[in-house]
């Protein structure tokens, strides 16, 4: 660890000069002056721990947005994905939707799945939840606010006390997805402000196989999205 935090403050440490040899190239004729080398090696650590205690680290705590029946938005460089699910009666299936955005309300990856027979909506949603997570997580997000429509289902994830139902396995498997996100929250919403994910999820009914959209997603599809947020 000592050879690791050393190799770390050298490298600092030679930006530190890098930076000064531009300034002194751009400014040195308005009297520019190379500081003391011999700070450079307390400067660059004042750098790392400033970076370190700045650093962004795992949190899971269950939050209500300001309006349910909006959609609220996320964080600056934070994505939110949102999730639902769905009993289709005598179908012997269910419907799994999923979508995650940006600060900005833009749409930056989608799906609409079959699910499995179940016997509860909770099932159906811990199921989606899952579901989702595996989705976000192979589709390269490691900063996810994740936010569904069911107080059970949301307390369940959020909570550090082992869950002994039927359904704990699925609880564990979220929350081995949860950890291994940089960033991540937990988020209650009002069922209005699950109304676009939703549509997804309608969707599965009809469904033969399994959809899944990265950015470039079917205009028909998401311009109703878009109308609901």
């Amino acid at each position: 660890m000592k050879y690791w935090w050393e190799n770390k403050i050298f490298c600092v440490g030679n930006e530190i000069l890098w930076r000064q040899s531009d300034e002194l190239e751009m400014f040195g004729v308005y009297g520019g002056q190379l500081k003391n080398p011999t700070n450079l090696n307390r400067r660059a650590e004042e750098f790392l721990q400033e970076f370190k205690r700045t650093q962004v680290h795992l949190t899971v705590s269950q939050m209500e947005q300001p309006s349910g029946e909006v959609w609220q938005p996320p964080p600056s460089i934070v994505y939110k994905l949102n999730f639902d699910a769905a009993i289709f009666s005598g179908m012997e299936k269910s419907g799994i939707g999923a979508i995650i955005r940006n600060e900005r309300g833009e749409v930056m990856a989608g799906m609409s799945t079959i699910g499995p027979t179940v016997e509860t909506g909770e099932e159906a949603e811990l199921l989606a939840c899952r579901r989702s997570l595996e989705f976000a997580v192979d589709a390269g997000f490691t900063e996810v606010m994740i936010e569904g429509d069911n107080t059970n289902v949301m307390q369940a994830i959020s909570s550090d006390v082992v869950n002994y139902s039927f359904l704990g396995n699925v609880v564990d498997d979220i929350c081995h997805l949860m950890s291994g996100l940089q960033w991540i929250k937990t988020s209650k919403t009002k069922r209005g402000g699950n109304k676009a994910v939703h549509i997804l999820v309608q969707r599965a009914k009809n469904l033969e196989f399994d959809l899944y959209w990265l950015e470039d997603s079917p205009h028909l599809l998401w311009k109703p999205l878009y109308q609901i947020r």
